[in-house]
């Protein structure tokens, strides 16, 4: 038989319905996957938890699953209490816990603070291995950067990022590879420096298979309030793509109750969404990208764009189960966690960690803008050109 990789799992905390129990559950128990229940062929060993509260996961499934142990550091969980690396992958789930948050709102999650733990290790034993970070790299650009060159240095597989690139689509269907983009706006909702990273991942995973690949991007400007009110109005970004956004969603409120549907008015959004944010910026060939969050209008992430000659329009949306269902079954954590398996065992990450390092930057410059006064914010380091895989990693079943 092949060796059975061994996994080891930092999390920040594991309690129900925290992503910790989504993605290390799944590799414990399985998971529903092409129409059977898929047990991943390898062995989470080992568990670090920071953070054990009255409502911890971590004991029951330590009982349960005596393959894995607990440890009380990083380096033992990585070593299985020996002095060198011992595990063939590593996920980090540095998402849920008590933890502070700064001035700008952004909680600092310990994400940098344990991957470089974790590379102390794979400095001190010579090697790495595959290893998955959860949603973007750090709150801090100059921390997220470093860990996105450590693992170049070390050349060990490395991926990031959450579910809205690999969850279905409705309809199911992807960005030609190769064809011209002038424009793309994608409409959801949540907070910032939290669901601002689902939107703008769902915009990148889409743009950035356009001719030419992605570039980077130049600039980033916010907008709140009254001046997102203004800059929609005056067509800052493109109405029409915005309509054919929000024309994907299944969860579009109301304008008139009783009514079926009817589409808002200007003076009806602005009703129902009362604090608005975008994020506009414009990539390094000119492609001019949008991310808007409308609480109270949406509870999900819908993508628009113009391809080809300019006016043709192609709209998705990036399908999670409906509301309340969508925190209790989260079923959108399959097909990350099935992308994580595929990495441990090739060793090669499916989808580029690159995307994940420019949004990690675009949700700090939109922080950074919102923070001062919605003012532009040049954004030279986040020259990041890459080019998409040939192959959607989408969940096409």
């Amino acid at each position: 038989m092949e060796k059975r990789p061994k996994i080891a799992a930092i999390a920040t905390i594991y309690h129900k319905y925290s992503h910790t129990q989504h993605i290390v559950d799944r590799f414990l128990e399985g998971y529903g996957w092409n129409s059977r229940h898929h047990h991943p062929p390898m062995d989470l060993v080992s568990l670090f938890v920071e953070q054990v509260k009255d409502n911890d996961l971590s004991q029951d499934r330590l009982e349960r699953f005596p393959t894995m142990k607990g440890y009380p550091t990083i380096a033992e969980a990585l070593t299985l209490g020996g002095e060198e690396l011992a595990v063939d992958g590593v996920l980090i789930i540095g998402e849920h816990g008590e933890y502070s948050s700064n001035e700008k709102g952004q909680r600092l999650y310990p994400r940098h603070e344990h991957f470089m733990q974790i590379a102390e290790v794979f400095e001190r034993s010579g090697r790495g291995v595959p290893t998955f970070n959860d949603k973007h790299l750090s709150w801090n650009w100059e921390w997220a950067r470093e860990m996105y060159d450590i693992s170049q240095s070390m050349d060990f597989a490395f991926m990031a990022g959450s579910s809205l690139p690999v969850t279905w689509r409705t309809p199911s269907i992807d960005m030609p590879l190769g064809v011209p983009v002038s424009e793309a706006v994608c409409v959801g909702y949540g907070g910032v420096d939290s669901y601002d990273f689902h939107a703008l991942e769902t915009l990148q995973c889409m743009v950035e298979r356009r001719a030419g690949g992605e570039s980077g991007v130049k600039w980033l400007q916010a907008y709140r309030g009254d001046a997102f009110w203004e800059a929609h109005h005056t067509g800052l970004w493109s109405r029409e793509l915005f309509e054919a956004a929000l024309c994907r969603s299944h969860t579009l409120t109301p304008s008139r109750p009783g009514f079926n549907n009817p589409f808002p008015t200007l003076d009806e959004l602005k009703e129902i969404v009362k604090d608005p944010i975008a994020y506009q910026y414009e990539h390094n060939d000119g492609l001019k990208s949008t991310m808007i969050l409308m609480n109270g209008l949406v509870q999900d992430f819908n993508f628009a764009a113009y391809i080809g000659s300019g006016d043709e329009i192609l709209s998705t949306q990036m399908y999670l189960p409906m509301p309340p269902a969508r925190t209790t079954l989260a079923n959108f954590f399959s097909p990350l966690v099935n992308n994580i398996e595929q990495m441990f065992l090739t060793g090669e990450a499916t989808y580029p960690v690159e995307r994940t390092l420019l949004t990690t930057g675009l949700v700090a410059a939109g922080v950074d803008s919102l923070f001062n006064e919605s003012t532009r914010q040049e954004t030279p380091h986040l020259d990041i050109a890459y080019q998409p895989t040939e192959a959607s990693t989408f969940w096409r079943t």
